[in-house]
C-alpha cells in the first residue's frame, strides 16, 4: 500500500477518536482535508502525472495573463456636437463633373470695377461693373453691368446688361428690358423682354414679352409671343410632348 493510502487510514482513525465537540469544530477542516486525500494519487506514476498537469496549467495561466496584459482598450471618441450640427447643402450643382455644395455667399463686382480674367465661384455673383473673361459659378448670376465672355450658372438674370458671349443656365433665365445679349442662350426656361441676337435653346417654356427682339432660331417646349415682340428666325417646339412628324406619319399608316 502506498504513502497516500496510509495517510487516508490515519486521517480516518484520527477523526474517529475525536470528541463530538472537536468533530463539530473541525468539521470544515476535515471535509476539506478529506477531499484533498480522496483526489490524491496512490502511486508515484499518478503523482508524476499530477505534477506535469499542474505545471501545464501554470504555463497556460501565465500565457493568458500575458495576453491580457497586451490587450489595450481604446476608448471611443465622441463626435463633437458642432460636427453633428453642420449645415447640409440645400442643393448640389448638377452641371459640374463632381457635385459640389452651393455656397450661400454672394460676390459683388461693384460699378467702376473692371476684371480681366475668368471668374469661378461656388456661390452667387452680382456683376455691376465690367468683366472681360468667362464666368463659371454654381449659384445665381445677376448682371446689370457688362460681360465680354461666356457665362455658366445655376440661374441667370440680366437687367440693363450688355453681354457678348454665350449664356448657359442650369435653371431659369430672365432677360430684362434694355438688356442686349449677342450670343446663344441655353436654359430650362426663359422670359425675354430685351434683345437677343443668337439662337435660343430652352427645354422648357419660352415667353417673349412685348419689348422682346429676337434675331435667331428658338427651340423649346412651348413659345408664348406677346403682342409687340419681334422675331426673325424659326420657332421649333422640338421638346414638346407631341412630335408633329410622328403624328402625321401615324395618320398616313391608318389611311393605308
Amino acid at each position: 500500500m502506498g504513502f497516500f493510502s496510509d495517510l487516508k487510514e490515519d486521517l480516518s482513525q484520527a477523526v474517529n477518536e475525536m470528541t463530538p465537540e472537536e468533530k463539530v469544530q473541525e468539521t470544515k477542516d476535515t471535509v476539506e482535508m478529506a477531499e484533498v486525500v480522496e483526489t490524491a494519487p496512490e502511486t508515484s506514476e499518478d503523482l508524476s502525472k499530477m505534477l506535469e498537469q499542474m505545471n501545464l496549467d501554470s504555463l497556460i495561466g501565465e500565457q493568458e495573463e500575458k495576453q491580457e496584459e497586451k490587450t489595450v482598450e481604446i476608448p471611443l471618441q465622441a463626435v463633437p456636437e458642432d460636427r453633428l450640427k453642420e449645415k447640409k447643402p440645400d442643393r448640389m450643382f448638377a452641371g459640374s463633373a463632381m457635385s459640389h455644395p452651393v455656397a450661400d455667399e454672394t460676390a459683388v463686382i461693384t460699378a467702376g470695377m473692371t476684371i480681366k480674367g475668368d471668374i469661378s465661384s461656388q456661390g452667387s455673383v452680382d456683376i455691376i461693373g465690367d468683366i472681360i473673361g468667362n464666368i463659371d459659378i454654381m449659384g445665381k448670376l445677376n448682371v446689370t453691368g457688362s460681360i465680354n465672355g461666356n457665362s455658366k450658372s445655376a440661374e441667370f438674370y440680366a437687367e440693363k446688361a450688355r453681354i457678348n458671349g454665350e449664356v448657359h443656365s442650369e435653371g431659369s433665365l430672365k432677360i430684362g428690358q434694355n438688356s442686349i445679349i449677342i450670343g446663344n442662350i441655353f436654359g430650362s426656361s426663359a422670359v425675354i423682354a430685351g434683345a437677343v441676337k443668337g439662337d435660343i435653346d430652352v427645354h422648357g417654356p419660352v415667353v417673349l414679352d412685348t419689348s422682346a427682339i429676337v434675331m435667331g432660331n428658338i427651340k423649346s417646349r412651348s413659345v408664348q409671343i406677346n403682342n409687340g415682340a419681334v422675331i426673325e428666325g424659326l420657332c421649333s417646339q422640338c421638346y414638346a410632348e407631341v412630335n408633329p412628324t410622328s403624328f402625321f406619319d401615324n395618320i398616313k399608316k391608318v389611311k393605308k
